[in-house]
């Protein structure tokens, strides 16, 4: 079976909404979105159709132009003029996925120097493995889309051909079927 797990638009779109319904049966009532770009702006804007809370989008990079990680991760775009505005509010961070974790645990602990009320993470996937980072104990909500084995992740907005990327999403979709795996579906 091929090592990656694609995942297309509609998936996505049925997993936000498991989501935002699983953030709200919580009882967390997020003030503001921020979302973690670029993996993060989708799944963020999706969130918005359910629960209608502003966005606020930070640039993090963690790995180079040839794909490979940095020693640690990096501010590209940060919101210092919007931090009156995470001040004792509850902060909502989305990115599409939790892998070594590092650039969450960078997002929340930079986050956490605005002084919010409290900060949820929400994440499309998260990667079953040892986490390089573990998230301040402050963090008392995370909620993820689906845990799944550590594959790489095609997601569609890098998709050269969306049509392809379609069509090996239903391929593999009905191999897991046929052995019984979990799609989150």
């Amino acid at each position: 079976m091929d090592e990656r797990y694609y995942v297309g638009y509609a998936t996505i779109h049925k997993l936000v909404k498991k989501l935002a319904d699983r953030l709200m049966a919580s009882g967390f009532d997020p003030d503001v979105i921020v979302a973690i770009g670029s993996g993060g702006f989708i799944p963020a804007r999706i969130v918005k159709t359910y629960i209608n809370r502003p966005i606020y989008a930070v640039g993090i990079s963690y790995y180079g132009l040839d794909q490979k990680h940095m020693t640690h991760p990096q501010k590209i775009q940060w919101i210092d003029e919007v931090k009156q505005h995470l001040r004792e509010k509850r902060v909502l961070l989305i990115d599409e996925v939790d892998d070594t974790r590092a650039t969450l645990s960078y997002c929340v602990k930079e986050l956490l120097e605005y002084e919010p009320a409290e900060i949820a993470v929400l994440v499309l996937h998260n990667k079953l493995k040892q986490k390089d980072a573990e998230f301040p104990p402050q963090i008392k909500r995370y909620f993820s889309g689906l845990d799944i084995e550590d594959l790489w992740i095609k997601y569609p907005w890098d998709a050269i051909d969306i049509e392809e990327h379609e069509r090996c999403e239903q391929t593999m979709l009905a191999e897991y079927s046929r052995l019984g795996k979990e799609t989150g579906l």
